[in-house]
């Protein structure tokens, strides 16, 4: 009954069209009361979901990199990036992908990102004759990397939620990143030969050195910050801070793009977007304690044992589950209602929860594309003017894409442990 009630009412407040944090608030409101689990513990449950050091990096990483993008960092890098590329087929669209992988490892939020790209590809690829849901597929999945790459918010989520090493999971990360991106890139280059779309011409080596000198403090910014991390100078909190100041610096003292009036305003979306992130935090933590408390979370892990013994098929469902849950549901919320379910499993099999963070975060990177709660798709419709419908057929090709990169993740754990080991951070 108690299953039924938590995930079942769930379900109807979302059909209903009520707000997730607030689904999620009432539900564990209304199951506190219920069964009398203690009206008076929501306010330090609540209190106690947020009060934690490792989520102050949330914060600043969007901070940093509304800051980079606003001094033009991510304008530079696709300029020499494009130059590198030249005539190939789908060129420019190359050029997004890399430059999406470069700027992932500067902001860790898919959104930030896909805007960030958005911004400046969406015109920019009108004008090279690009079709306009093709590019909108491509910026949002593009975008989508950040929650992979490190310094990824949807890992400091996981680390948090199940005590593994945030620098672990940061280094884990990378090379699953990297193939994401590689693999954006076929669909990419066969798209484009199909339909004519090329590249400009080869910059000449001088124009190279010259674009490469305007984005070198770009391009330094995920290497500085990631190898302060992994050199012990800084932990991950300290990282996010170290980013904002690095991007003051390039944007006010380098490029000169940023001033001080403009800090208002970066300050107020910073904000606003952490305010987001964080209320959902605090709503999904209660969700969970009550789901917990009511012996939920056990039976459903439970449920799932029964099914089969084999760690392999229950791995295959755990991503079937986790892909629909990323059609209706946002990834902070997901990995506080899982994850509690999730835990005592890795347990029982030894899986790795450095592995098993990365797997089921390019699960919900592909969530971010997923109609109908696909943030990615709704940020980039937004700034590109079309309606979801004409989108969602040009997103499958990269859906795709991101499903086989997942498979290939999920099977080959050595992907995501190697960094991790070589670095001594397990």
């Amino acid at each position: 009954m108690e299953s039924a009630l938590l995930f079942g009412l769930f379900i109807a407040a979302l059909v209903l069209g009520v707000p997730v944090a607030t689904s999620l608030a009432a539900v564990a409101f209304l199951l506190i009361w219920q069964f009398d689990l203690g009206i008076r513990g929501i306010s330090p449950n609540f209190y106690a979901g947020i009060a934690k050091f490792q989520l102050l990096a949330i914060p600043f990483f969007i901070l940093a990199g509304l800051i980079m993008e606003r001094c033009g960092i991510s304008r530079r890098l696709v300029h020499l990036i494009s130059l590198v590329v030249g005539p190939i087929p789908g060129g420019l669209a190359i050029v997004t992908v890399v430059v999406g992988l470069i700027f992932a490892g500067i902001s860790g939020s898919g959104p930030a990102d896909t805007a960030a790209l958005g911004t400046i590809l969406i015109s920019a690829m009108a004008a090279r004759g690009y079709a306009k849901p093709f590019t909108a597929a491509l910026i949002a999945s593009s975008g989508s990397l950040a929650i992979i790459v490190p310094p990824s918010i949807a890992l400091i989520l996981y680390g948090v939620i199940t005590g593994t090493s945030i620098s672990a999971l940061f280094a884990a990360g990378a090379i699953p990143g990297i193939l994401v991106g590689l693999l954006l890139i076929i669909p990419c280059f066969v798209i484009s030969w199909k339909n004519g779309w090329r590249g400009e011409r080869w910059g000449t080596p001088a124009e190279i050195w010259k674009a490469f000198t305007e984005a070198v403090w770009g391009l330094a910014a995920p290497f500085i910050i990631l190898g302060g991390m992994y050199g012990g100078v800084f932990t991950p909190t300290e990282a996010a801070v170290f980013a904002v100041f690095y991007g003051l610096f390039v944007g006010m003292v380098i490029h000169r793009e940023l001033h001080l009036p403009d800090l208002y305003a970066l300050l107020r979306d910073a904000v606003l977007s952490s305010a987001v992130i964080m209320i959902i935090v605090a709503f999904a933590g209660l969700y969970s304690w009550t789901g917990s408390t009511l012996g939920v979370m056990d039976t459903f892990s439970g449920y799932l044992l029964t099914v089969s013994q084999n760690p392999w098929v229950v791995l295959f469902m755990i991503n079937v589950i986790l892909f629909a849950a990323g059609m209706l549901m946002d990834a902070i919320s997901i990995y506080y209602i899982f994850l509690p379910i999730l835990i005592p499993i890795i347990r029982l099999f030894d899986w790795d929860p450095v592995w098993f963070g990365v797997v089921m975060t390019v699960n919900l990177a592909i969530g971010q594309l997923t109609p109908p709660v696909a943030v990615n798709l709704y940020v980039v419709c937004n700034l590109a003017q079309i309606r979801l419908e004409e989108i969602s057929r040009a997103i499958v090709p990269f859906i795709l894409a991101m499903l086989l990169a997942l498979g290939i993740v999920t099977a080959f754990p050595a992907l995501s442990t190697f960094l991790p080991e070589l670095f001594g951070l397990r």
